[in-house]
């Protein structure tokens, strides 16, 4: 339960991705038989923090889904996966930029 609830947050997502991407890239690397079988396996991990979806959770009878995950876990669901470095224009600026 509690491994399910850390993977749906920001952090767990990319730790999923940051780790299939190194078994990707060690994979590919290798450049053997069992690096592409690495490779392979790590397409699960990046695919699935990419899209928030929590393969774990099923195990656990939770939804798949981050948003579901966390709703039910009572964590903050309004945290995408990368942070606006900018707030956003006023209606007025929007309005000049067209």
């Amino acid at each position: 339960m509690l491994l399910v609830g850390f993977m749906a947050t920001r952090t767990g997502r990319w730790v999923r991705i940051l780790t299939g991407a190194g078994m990707v890239l060690g994979g590919i690397a290798a450049g053997s038989p069992r690096g592409a079988v690495v490779a392979l396996a790590g397409l699960a991990p990046l695919v699935s923090g990419a899209l928030d979806v929590c393969l774990l959770a099923a195990l656990s009878g939770h939804s798949v889904r981050g948003a579901d995950i966390r709703r039910r876990l009572g964590l903050k669901d309004d945290e995408p996966l990368l942070r606006r470095a900018l707030p956003r224009p006023s209606a007025r600026a929007i309005m000049y930029l067209h």
